[in-house]
This record gives structure tokens, sequence and C-alpha cells, in this order.
């Protein structure tokens, strides 16, 4: 009898290209196109699952009878699982098979999105966001599994470009149509379609299996130990950073216990792993210059792409636009996103990895500084052309940005789980970073734009006076004792002043946010041009050292 555990005697073209990842046999055409289906169903159902409560959180609080602060929890409870998830999938990849990982994960996601019908509580409801972020991560690496085996060998890049991509269309994808799914059905509206879309994706992959790749005795003892305490760790983090500024950072004595917590269980999980002979995850390796760089300059890439959600979004909110006064700008950051989707996958070359990270950063910084000059007046019109950029840059990055690393873990498999661990953190991590700074810099930003506006309005000032005066002369037909007509037509020219405080504030986040953006973009071309200039001074030693070949 065979152990299963033994590499198999796979042909060159068929050979996994990591451990964990199925074997890549030649496929017909129809089989490829077929496999291209399934995985577009996969990657945009895992990544829907969060982004359907993303983008309506505003709706659904009157649904649960929330308030703000304890709606935020729904987003934060998937993070704070989804971050830690990768830690444990990809060793279950290796020791258990593609196959059984894909029907599990795809059942339990059914399984998840059918309990959502069942939600009458935000208790509950928390709870189901939290397992879904578990699962959710396996679909996203599912999706790229079946892209890739739609891709010819000559291709492969395209289709990594390709499937890490979709999963970046997910929000903007949601915020098109979920509004009718809400007006079907309210919350429930949007739990069905999820339940539909797990199902159908389901039948999918069970119709249509990935071929078998190697399998592995991955698992150690410490493996779980180090889950626990990095899980705890990160969880702990994402929901600070996903809460801070909405309790306010200072005034929340908890925030701060939590956050020490977290400090200390990564540092503990950073410590056995840093001591253990095989370790899961490789602090030396993540400890590198290189993957420092690349850590950084990804976690400050998603950092800007904050202003999207946070900023703009955020600033048409303040200005009381709903969803469906949006629909417009919404369509076309989906068109951007699936723009950068289609330019990465064309575009994509090992040798070309620094300049599409240059692009995309490029596009973003274009993005920000458009925005920075808003008033009370801008609408959605005036944010089509940056609004698509940013969207397009948010796309166009993420693909490079992982070859990246993939090009050293195929150097040493073994460090596969220290790098997704890295992409995942700084991706899901910066965005819950970028959102907590901006949203807290939106707020110090208006209390100062507020004391400064209201220092000048003052009833003795001639201009003031005329316009209190106005507003009291609007509410005549409504308000008949003049005393009161008085006091409305002040409280009203206070509220105009904090929308102005507001307005000027999103201006100060848009502008850090292009300073952030044009930083990154100068790093960027300093660590290229510093490369390139040290390129001739290694190549003749390279040469040299090598034996020859005649």
């Amino acid at each position: 009898m065979s152990d299963k555990y033994a590499p198999r005697d796979w042909q060159p073209h068929e050979r996994p290209a990591l451990p964990g990842s199925a074997s890549t046999p030649l496929h017909s055409t129809r089989r490829r196109i077929e496999y291209g289906l399934v995985g577009i169903v996969v990657a945009l159902t895992g990544g829907l699952s969060n982004a359907l409560v993303t983008a309506n959180l505003t709706y659904l609080q009157g649904t649960f009878g929330a308030y703000a602060t304890e709606m935020a929890w729904l987003p934060a409870a998937y993070v704070m699982t989804n971050v830690s998830a990768n830690l444990i999938l990809v060793k279950f990849r290796q020791q258990f098979g593609l196959r059984g990982f894909t029907e599990i994960f795809l059942a339990l996601y059914a399984a998840i999105a059918f309990a959502h019908l069942f939600v009458h509580n935000l208790g509950s409801a928390i709870a189901v966001r939290a397992a879904h972020g578990l699962v959710g991560a396996a679909l996203s690496s599912l999706g790229l599994f079946y892209l890739i085996q739609a891709f010819p060998a000559r291709h492969r890049l395209k289709a990594v470009a390709t499937g890490l991509g979709l999963s970046q269309l997910a929000l903007p994808l949601a915020r098109v149509f979920s509004t009718e799914l809400l007006e079907f059905g309210e919350w429930q509206g949007l739990y069905l379609f999820e339940f539909g879309l797990a199902l159908f994706a389901l039948a999918c992959v069970l119709a249509l299996k990935l071929p078998p790749g190697d399998r592995y005795r991955v698992f150690e003892k410490l493996d779980f130990v180090t889950f626990m305490l990095f899980a705890s760790g990160a969880a702990g983090l994402a929901a600070v950073l996903s809460l801070g500024r909405l309790l306010w950072w200072t005034s929340t004595p908890w925030l701060g216990v939590v956050l020490a917590c977290s400090i200390v269980l990564l540092s503990a999980a950073a410590i056995v792993e840093h001591n253990r002979r095989n370790p899961m995850i490789n602090t030396r390796w993540l400890a590198s210059a290189d993957i420092l760089r690349l850590g950084l300059v990804i976690l400050l890439i998603r950092l800007v792409l904050s202003e999207q959600s946070t900023g703009a979004i955020g600033f048409l909110q303040a200005l009381g636009l709903a969803n469906e006064q949006m629909h417009a700008l919404f369509m076309l950051m989906l068109l951007g996103a699936v723009c950068g989707v289609v330019a990465s996958a064309l575009l994509i070359k090992r040798e070309r990895i620094a300049e599409h990270l240059i692009v995309a950063v490029a596009a973003i910084c274009i993005g920000c500084f458009m925005d920075a000059h808003a008033t009370s007046l801008t609408r959605p019109e005036q944010m089509y052309v940056s609004q698509f950029l940013l969207a397009f840059g948010s796309t166009f990055f993420v693909a490079p940005a992982l070859l990246a690393g993939l090009g050293r873990v195929f150097a040493q498999p073994g460090n596969l789980v220290s790098f997704i661990v890295l992409f995942g953190m700084t991706q899901n991590m910066g965005g819950l970073l970028g959102s907590a700074l901006l949203g807290t810099l939106q707020v110090a930003r208006e209390k100062f734009h507020s004391s400064q506006l209201v220092d000048h309005l003052v009833l003795s000032d001639p201009q003031v006076s005329a316009r209190v005066q106005a507003y009291a002369s609007a509410y005549a037909h409504t308000i008949g004792d003049a005393t009161l007509r008085q006091a409305q037509a002040v409280r009203t020219l206070g509220s105009i002043a904090t929308r102005e405080a507001n307005v000027l504030a999103y201006n100060d986040v848009f502008m850090v946010i292009g300073c952030i953006a044009i930083a990154t973009l100068a790093w960027i071309l300093w660590t290229l041009v510093w490369q390139r200039l040290n390129r001739p001074l290694a190549a003749p030693a390279a040469a040299s050292s090598e034996p020859s070949r005649t």
C-alpha cells in the first residue's frame, strides 16, 4: 500500500508549484473555461461574504436596533478571525489535501450562510460573522487555485493576477446591487442571497473537482500553541483598530487593556516560533530587509487605499447622501477595479513588478489630490475620475505585491506560511489601520476647524447677524414666536458651520493620504534606482563565480 503522504511521481508540467497547491495537468479548452467560471464564482462568493455587510452597515443598524459602535463589531468580528485563518489553513491543505479542504470549507460556508437566516439579534450576528471570517479566508485561496487551472503554464502569472483581483471586486460590486436586496427582504434579503450563492459555489466545486496534489505530514503540537497565541493577539488588535475611533481611544479604558494583551500574545507567539527547530512562522526570514521593505510597502498602499471607503464615501455620507444617490459613482468604482484586474493580468511580468507598484501608487496619489479640494457643494459627479483612479490602483497593485514575495517563497517553500501570514496581516490590518488613522484624523481636524469657525460667528458681526436674520425669516411661516425663531436660526447657522468644518477636515484627510502616497512612491522609486545602480557591480562578480560552461 502506498503512503498517502509520499510525493507522487509527477510529469514536469504537472508538478504542484508549492506544497498544498493542486497539480497542473493538461486540460482541454472547454475544461479550462469551466475551471475559470468556477474560480470566478468561488472568489466572488468568498469576497461578498464581508462586502455585503460592510456596504450596508448603516441600513442594518435599524434592523438590529443597535448603536453605530455596536454595529462596528460585525465587520470587526469578520477580520478578527480572517486575519489569522491562513496560519492553519495552509497546513490543512498540505496535510489533508486540497479536495478535502475544498468540500469541507465550502460546506461550512453554506451552513453558516444558512444560519444567517435565523439571526435575530446582534450577538448571534457577530458570532456568525466571526465564523464567516474563518471560512472566507479558505474561499479566497480556493478561487485562485481554480483560476490557475484555467490558464496554460505560460500564462500562470495572469491567472494569479486575475484570481487576486477578483477577490478585490467584492466591495464595489456589493455597493452596486445590494441596495436592491435590502428592498427585497431587508437584512434577510442579503443573507438569502449569500446562502444561495454559497450553495451554487458548493455545487460547482462538487461537479468540477481540482486535480490532486501532494500531501505531507506538516502539523506539529506547537503549531496549535502558536495559532492560539497569534489568533488571540491578532483578534484583539483588530478589535482595537475597528472600535478605537468610534469609542475614542482615551475615553474607553478596555481598549488599552486589550491592546496591551494583544501585544503580549503576539510577542509570545513570536518567541515560541523564533525558538522552534521547524517554525510555522519563520521570524528570521520575516525580519530580513527585503521582506520588511515589502511588508511596509503593502501596508502603506493598503493604508492610503482607505481613502475610498473611509474618505470619499464617508465624506459624501456626511453631506447627507444615501447609497441610491451614489449608484453611478459605485458603478464607476467597479469599472475602475475591473480595469485594474484586466490591466494587471495583461501586463504582469516578474521583471516589471516594481513598475506595476509605481503605476498603482501614482494613480492613488493623483486621485487623493483631486479630492483634496472638495466643498459642501461637491457631489459624486465631481469624484468620478478620482475614485476611478483609486479603484484602478486598488486592484492593480495586489498581484505584483503578492508575486514580489512569492518569488522568494519558491526558493524556500518552507516559508510559505510565513509569507501568507505577512500578506494577510498587511492587507487586513492595513485596511483597519487606515480606517482608524483617517477616521481619527478627520474627527480631530473637524474639532479644530469647528472651533476656528465658531470663534468668528459672533452676532456683533454684521454678516453673521444678517445671515441669522435671513434664517429667522425663513422660519416665519412655521414658528410664530420671535424668540424661538431666533434660536432656531442660530442652531441652523451652527449646523452649517459643523458641516463646513467636516468638509475642511475631509480635505485635510485627502491631503494627508496624498502626501503618504507621494512618500511611498518616492521610496519605491528610490529602492528601484538603488537596485539598478548596484546591479552592474554585482553582475561581474556573479559571472566570475559561475563554472565555465564550455
